[in-house]
């Protein structure tokens, strides 16, 4: 008989145990519904007055956001210099054209003045007539 109570006592036991597992993890889920569910008001004050940035979560990921902030200056940065970089190719084209131009534009003169018939207009007024013969070749023999 008295084994039977000292049985009983340990199923008992073993059965309060249960109940009290069971008891905490429904308390524990509890706690997880109620921290998540904060409210916005609650979750807007602690991001206002800075209770946030002191919880452990926040800063365990505070690396990583520095990290993105980082590499989002650095593509705000590259964003811009492409930019500039765009803006200084098409002026640096416009300038080529304008000069390809002038390029052409003058050497069309250089051939209009350069002629014969133009040089002797330039020379006439000065005294200087075209000759009417043409050039003489002069030879030069080298045997020594």
């Amino acid at each position: 008989m008295l084994k039977r109570k000292q049985h009983k006592t340990k199923v008992l036991k073993n059965q309060l145990k249960v109940e009290e597992k069971s008891v905490k993890k429904k308390r524990k889920k509890e706690k997880t519904f109620s921290s998540k569910n904060i409210g916005f008001g609650k979750a807007l004050q602690s991001v206002l007055d800075g209770s946030i940035l002191t919880k452990e979560i926040v800063i365990g990921l505070l690396p990583y956001v520095l990290f993105l902030t980082l590499i989002a200056i650095v593509y705000i940065a590259n964003t811009y210099y492409a930019e500039k970089t765009v803006i200084k190719i098409e002026r640096v084209s416009k300038d080529l054209k304008e000069l390809r131009y002038e390029h052409i534009t003058i050497k069309s003169e250089l051939m209009f003045y350069t002629k014969q018939s133009e040089i002797g207009k330039k020379l006439k007024p000065k005294g200087i007539k075209e000759s009417l013969e043409p050039p003489k070749k002069i030879f030069i023999n080298n045997k020594k």
